[in-house]
Parts: C-alpha cells; structure tokens; sequence
C-alpha cells in the first residue's frame, strides 16, 4: 500500500486509560497494521462491502481510508451500550459506522470508515476468561468492529455470522494470531 494510500487514524481516550495501555495494545503503529491488513484482506475477496455497495470500485481502491478509535472504561463503555443498542452492561466493542452515501464519499479526498469504542476493561475481563493473551483479543475485536464499519453483521443470522468469522479467522492469521474462536 502506498504511502499515499495510508489509512488516517485518530486513538483518543477516557482520561480512565493509561498511556500505558495505550502504547501496549493500542498504538498507531499497531492499528495502523490491523486495519491496513483487514482492509487488504477483504479488498481482495469477492463480496461487496453493505455500507459501501453503491461506491465505485475505483473510488474504493483509490482513496485513503480513516477510522477514529476512542478507549474508555466500563462506567463510560455500559452508558454508551445503552444509549446505543439499549442493553444495560458495558460490552468490549462498539461500532459507529460513517454511513455516509456513496455521492457524498465520491466528493471526499478520503473513505471515513466510523468510529470504535472499545471498553479496554472489558477487553481484559474477557481475555482472562477465555485464556488469552489481551493483546490478542484487543487485536480480533479491533478486526471485528471494522468488518461492522464495512457493513457486516454477525447478528443477521446463522450465514452472516460464520461468514464473519471466516474473515476475522483469515485476518487474524496473516497478523500471526490463532483461531480465536477455538477454546484454549
């Protein structure tokens, strides 16, 4: 990917989140990986992405993509999900797509994706749960919400979801993380 073609990411943070966390799990560089690699990725497979069907393939490929991310804890993270989705509890990842149309993308000089809400809290909680590293979990679930900011849905039905994570297996691979939805 050219420099030219470089995503443009924007991390802030709750004061809650340490600059510590943040340089371990969430730095640019870091993130800057996942999204590139998930976007080369699903560029190259033949599906059209739902928030973005109507945009030209060119306009797509030949424009840069930018993807907020903000951190915070679970006090902020649970008010969020119920303003949101209307579910009382502090969830790991939330996903706030661009959902800008396709005439309004093409007069843009570059593809904003939307906005992830990760609950780091969260993110820790489960990795302990389910026996992980937590580096490798913050880097599936940042897979997993921009697939949602593509338009994806694991939530559509039975097909949607295994299609989903089908792509996050895959991606995740070329980043050097197992299957994630294999019990350790």
């Amino acid at each position: 990917m050219s420099n030219s073609l470089l995503p443009t990411i924007d991390i802030s943070a709750s004061d809650a989140i340490t600059d510590s966390t943040l340089d371990q799990y969430y730095s640019l560089e870091h993130i800057q990986q996942v999204l590139t690699t998930t976007l080369d990725y699903m560029s190259s497979q033949p599906v059209d992405f739902p928030y973005f069907e109507e945009l030209a393939k060119d306009e797509w490929s030949q424009k840069p993509k930018e993807l907020s991310v903000y951190l915070t804890d679970s006090t902020e993270g649970r008010a969020l999900n119920l303003e949101a989705r209307d579910k009382d509890y502090a969830t790991n990842i939330l996903s706030y797509s661009s959902d800008l149309p396709a005439f309004i993308l093409t007069e843009m000089p570059s593809i904003p994706l939307g906005e992830l809400i990760i609950c780091h809290e969260v993110v820790e909680q489960q990795a302990a749960e389910q026996n992980k590293p937590i580096a490798e979990h913050a880097t599936h679930l940042l897979v997993h919400g921009i697939l949602h900011l593509l338009g994806f849905d694991h939530e559509l039905g039975q097909a949607e979801q295994d299609e989903m994570e089908g792509f996050e297996i895959a991606i995740l691979e070329k980043l050097g993380i197992g299957n994630p939805y294999i019990a350790r």
